[in-house]
């Protein structure tokens, strides 16, 4: 099969011809539809994420049909288009019977801690736990991109966050988990405001529907948010993983605000220097969000298929499996707006 490959990092991928995957017991083996590129790819390609080892397939947002079914396999046969998240749990430790399943300690990260889905075809462990049917006529596109972005940002928005209409929300970046939060949020009947430095993302996200949009390279970008709300954001998102957008999202609370850090610190954003005062006499809460869980996918999936949210805008750029390497060398600097999905293997 061709597969991209991590042979060096912040190289270019290596396109090659690998062997087949072998089908896990308990799991499938998937006919790759469509792969989105994101930031976390970026991550790996730079060698910021200790779970990968060179040569390395990246590639964590994925859809496909299903190939081949292991022999303890129960809910799935060949032909099925499915989509997974990017956190295969096992279904089965406490965590995950508490409807935890981004905590199970026992993991598997296709992308990261076994090969991704930058390839033609991928191995899909716990297919029972995890697997996901795409509603009839879904674009594979869109489900894929739906993978990492999308989904963190739906659980970081009705779980964590449990944004309620009419609240005022500011997203802190608008990359591609960014806008997936602007859309869901409205989608909620929130109120939503977006933060960037780069004025192109931001007409972009005002185009679908932001309700206001700041360049904080041009203003004081949580002191605007608390004069438009008239005290503050009620949610916060902070979308990128980096000290500055942390503090923002932070200082545009309103008393009593929540925080979810969405985007991965990674590198020298590891450890960040917050203002701890702000989060005491504002009384605020600061949640962290990874992934969604498997058994949350139904209700995203049908908001969508009922016509309730139009992602398919956030999809800027349909690509080769060759194009992967500049898409992923583009998020070293302020990328273009939307997000970029792998949708031919064959070239």
């Amino acid at each position: 099969m061709r597969a991209a490959v991590l042979t060096a990092y912040r190289a270019p991928l290596s396109v090659e011809t690998l062997p087949e995957p072998d089908c896990p017991a308990d799991g499938v083996v998937l006919r790759v539809l469509a792969c989105g590129i994101c930031r976390s790819d970026w991550h790996s390609w730079c060698g910021s994420d200790p779970d990968v080892q060179l040569p390395h397939v990246p590639g964590h947002e994925y859809c496909g049909v299903v190939e081949e079914v292991g022999a303890g396999v129960t809910r799935w046969k060949r032909g099925d288009r499915v989509i997974a998240p990017f956190i295969l749990a096992c279904g089965q430790c406490p965590a995950c019977a508490a409807g935890h399943q981004t905590t199970c300690p026992t993991q598997i990260i296709p992308g990261f801690t076994q090969a991704g889905a930058f390839a033609e075809r991928i191995a899909v462990p716990r297919a029972d736990a995890n697997l996901s049917i795409l509603p009839e006529g879904m674009d594979p596109a869109l489900a894929a991109s739906l993978g990492c972005r999308v989904t963190t940002a739906w659980h970081a928005l009705t779980d964590r966050a449990a944004l309620a209409p009419g609240e005022w929300m500011a997203v802190f970046g608008t990359g591609g988990v960014g806008l997936a939060a602007m859309l869901l949020g409205r989608a909620l009947g929130a109120r939503v405001a977006m933060v960037d430095v780069v004025g192109e993302k931001l007409a972009h996200a005002k185009s679908l529907g932001a309700d206001a949009v700041f360049n904080a390279a041009e203003v004081d970008a949580p002191a605007a948010i608390r004069a438009l709300t008239g005290g503050g954001a009620d949610v916060a998102i902070e979308a990128l993983g980096i000290e500055v957008t942390t503090v923002g999202a932070l200082k545009s609370l309103r008393k009593l605000g929540r925080m979810v850090q969405i985007g991965m610190p990674a590198g020298e954003h590891v450890t960040m220097r917050i203002p701890m005062d702000a989060l005491y006499s504002g009384q605020l809460a600061v949640f962290g969000t990874r992934g969604m869980p498997a058994w949350r996918y139904p209700s995203l999936l049908n908001l969508i298929a009922a016509g309730h949210v139009d992602l398919a805008p956030m999809i800027a750029r349909r690509v080769r499996l060759s194009d992967a390497s500049a898409e992923l060398a583009a998020f070293d600097h302020p990328a273009p707006p939307g997000v970029a999905v792998i949708t031919d293997f064959s070239a």
